[in-house]
């Protein structure tokens, strides 16, 4: 098949240091390989972007070329963090929101935990369409129809006058919002390799982890001044805005030499090769119960923290940011200090051990081991959770793209459906036992945590790939 992995100017340069898709060593002249000053950031300018056609990157680069490499790579950078940050935007925004729902359409608090259930689930199966779409048309074109199609859901759903409506149209909002996640990642799969790759997202994060901090604020804010369908009215203005942006500066980096010539039965067969390598589906599912950890909290926590404990919509915003931000500033240090000094594996494994000794904390509080417990201790058992996932979500998503040259935005697909398909399944669960208790929530946690690690260490065997790579293999 094509080989989608990395820009094809980036080969005669001196590669990153990391593995490679059959877990070697990326050596000089690998296909996908980057130039890399240690002593400086990475900057890659790939063909087809705009302002530095044809340039590698920036370094060894005449002044004004450098420039514009750098101005290049921010700006993907700063377009690929839009998109990956208008799903948690979508969800995050609405969740102050949730109350205010159950009230106005005189629903049950589980139905209206639907709305993000549907929304995710469709977030899911798009990306199981536009992931295998992107291999073969490339990643502009239905990254634009997506956007679209994002933006009407999104302003029918402030029109929607009774649940079942508004969980109908939040599933198309996911359907078509699915456009950005996998697109995001594909593009970095075309861009990045290696430890690079794993830095980039890790970029990413930083980027997309202001939303999930601004979001609940900014939706505490508004319904301050209209209701709840304000809210929509908001997320269709920055749907709108994103869009344009898309369709200005963000150009096409799947060369048409490598996109899939096939229809359907060959994106199946493309995933099916995937879904048989074995590392890579550990990586995908392991990344996935992760995901479904914090999507647990995602779904719980207003209800948790405004129901339980008593707190008011702003605060349970401002705890929700404070939050985010742990998962930002640990996402930051992966990204700066780990990557390229430490095992990716290692650094998952690290992770993964944290939100299950935080998941269990939170189980023994929320059952009453501890007797009664306040806010404050469940708060930071919850801010030590999503601080993990700053260490497991960027080097999942890394690991298991390193291993797909070949069919990035199928693989991307593959892994975003299965994160949301399984968050999607956790969401509903945690409110099982009504609005008066947070056990559920912490039940899913530590189930999903512990398969998460198990996933990790059966399927990825990390310590047999490390050994092989010590070995020089």
């Amino acid at each position: 098949m094509p080989d989608s992995g990395g820009s094809r100017a980036q080969r005669a340069h001196i590669p990153t240091t990391g593995t490679g898709a059959d877990d070697r060593p990326i050596r000089h002249g690998d296909a996908g390989a980057l130039s890399v000053d240690p002593a400086a950031p990475q900057v890659t300018a790939p063909a087809g972007l705009p302002g530095t056609p044809g340039l590698p990157g920036a370094h060894g680069l005449p002044g004004p070329a450098a420039r514009a490499a750098r101005r290049t790579g921010l700006l993907v950078t700063m377009v690929l963090g839009g998109l990956t940050a208008l799903p948690p935007l979508s969800m995050d925004m609405y969740l102050p929101a949730l109350p205010a729902v159950t009230d106005s359409l005189s629903a049950p608090a589980a139905t209206v935990q639907l709305t993000l259930t549907a929304c995710l689930a469709g977030m899911a199966l798009g990306q199981l369409v536009v992931g295998p779409m992107s291999d073969r048309w490339g990643r502009r074109k239905p990254l634009l129809l997506g956007m679209v199609v994002y933006v009407l859901a999104t302003a029918i759903c402030a029109l929607a006058p009774t649940v079942e409506l508004l969980i109908g149209f939040r599933l198309l909002q996911g359907l078509a919002g699915a456009a950005g996640i996998v697109i995001a990642r594909a593009v970095v799969r075309d861009l990045y390799d290696g430890v690079e790759m794993a830095r980039f997202f890790s970029t990413l994060m930083l980027i997309s982890g202001v939303a999930p901090v601004i979001a609940p604020v900014i939706g505490g804010q508004v319904l301050r001044i209209t209701d709840w369908r304000g809210i929509f009215v908001v997320l269709t203005a920055v749907g709108i805005v994103l869009t344009l942006v898309v369709w200005k500066w963000l150009h096409e980096t799947l060369p048409p030499a490598d996109r899939h010539t096939g229809g359907v039965a060959d994106a199946l067969r493309t995933m099916r090769g995937l879904l048989a390598d074995r590392v890579f589906t550990g990586y995908m599912v392991a990344g996935g119960l992760a995901f479904a950890v914090l999507f647990a909290y995602i779904a719980a926590s207003p209800f948790v923290v405004q129901e339980i404990y008593g707190a008011s919509p702003q605060t349970f915003s401002l705890l929700f940011g404070i939050n985010s931000i742990g998962l930002i500033t640990v996402g930051q240090i992966n990204g700066k200090l780990l990557v390229g000094r430490v095992s990716l594996d290692k650094v998952l494994g690290f992770g993964l051990a944290v939100i299950v000794l935080a998941a269990v904390a939170l189980l023994l509080m929320t059952s009453g081991v501890f007797g009664e417990v306040g806010l404050v201790p469940v708060a930071a058992g919850l801010f030590v959770l999503m601080s993990a996932m700053g260490l497991a979500m960027p080097n999942t998503n890394a690991q298991a793209l390193m291993r797909t040259k070949h069919a990035a935005g199928s693989a991307s697909a593959l892994l975003g459906t299965s994160s949301f398909l399984i968050g999607a399944v956790a969401s509903p669960l945690v409110g099982i036992a009504g609005e008066d208790t947070a056990v559920p929530m912490a039940v899913v946690q530590v189930v999903c945590a512990v398969a998460a690690v198990a996933c990790f260490l059966l399927l990825c065997r990390p310590w047999q790939r490390a050994g092989r790579e010590a070995g020089g293999l």
